[in-house]
């Protein structure tokens, strides 16, 4: 009987003072999760617009967490968005914006819950204000495919490529490449090649430079920036 006294006793003390049964788990908020990306409509990619006020279009977002979303478009004069002329801030998803004419446009869409988190930007569209009296248009800024830029590359040779397009959608497109060492690169590669792919050989631990300049079959061309990979 005394053992058991005892044992009784020291029970009630464990349990008093927490020790006999665990903590409870604290409730924790549910984790805010970005919205989605939404999805361009209009202008379509690669189209030309007859007024340079244009109306913009996109797909509504879908958050996670159901908070109320807004939505920020970039037009830019540049495929890299270093020369954005129009950032808006909108709960709709369209936005009407004027434009000047002749000019090649890029544009892009990213949703933002109330919360301030953003998510990712969608895919870039591009387009062509009218202009009076054009008969050609240049064409559109190449985009690069591979290498990514700033890439490590550990081969002895490595796949430059790219693509472009043209507004008018007869012309036929040509290539000049430059690859060099030396920042912008002056080596000339390849000349008006209609592949969008080369293949070169390279030297170890060198960082690169390399722009492709693309041109129609009216005179039209545009010169696209300076990317750049580094070798192992």
């Amino acid at each position: 009987m005394k053992h058991i006294f005892i044992l009784s006793i020291v029970s009630i003390l464990l349990f008093s003072c927490g020790g006999g049964g665990d903590d409870p788990t604290p409730v924790t908020p549910d984790q805010n999760k970005a919205p989605s990306t939404p999805s361009l409509t209009s202008p379509v990619n690669n189209s030309l617009c007859v007024d340079k006020v244009v109306t913009f279009e996109w797909t509504a977002a879908t958050d996670p967490n159901n908070d109320a979303i807004s939505y920020e478009i970039q037009v830019a004069k540049d495929n890299q968005f270093a020369q954005i002329i129009q950032n808006i801030n909108t709960s709709s998803i369209s936005a009407l914006i004027t434009l000047e004419n002749n000019i090649a446009y890029y544009w892009r869409v990213k949703a933002i819950d109330s919360k301030s988190l953003a998510g990712s930007f969608s895919p870039s569209y591009k387009f062509y204000t009218y202009g009076i009296g054009v008969a050609n248009y240049a064409p559109f800024t190449p985009e690069l495919i591979k290498p990514t830029l700033n890439l490590l590359i550990q081969t002895p040779t490595v796949e430059l490529a790219w693509n472009a397009s043209d507004v008018d959608s007869s012309d036929n497109l040509t290539y000049d490449v430059f690859l060099d060492t030396v920042n912008p690169p002056q080596a000339k590669i390849a000349d008006n090649i209609s592949g969008k792919t080369l293949t070169k050989n390279v030297s170890a631990s060198t960082t690169y430079y390399w722009k492709v300049i693309v041109k129609d079959n009216k005179g039209g061309q545009t010169i696209g920036q300076v990317w750049n990979f580094q070798t192992d």
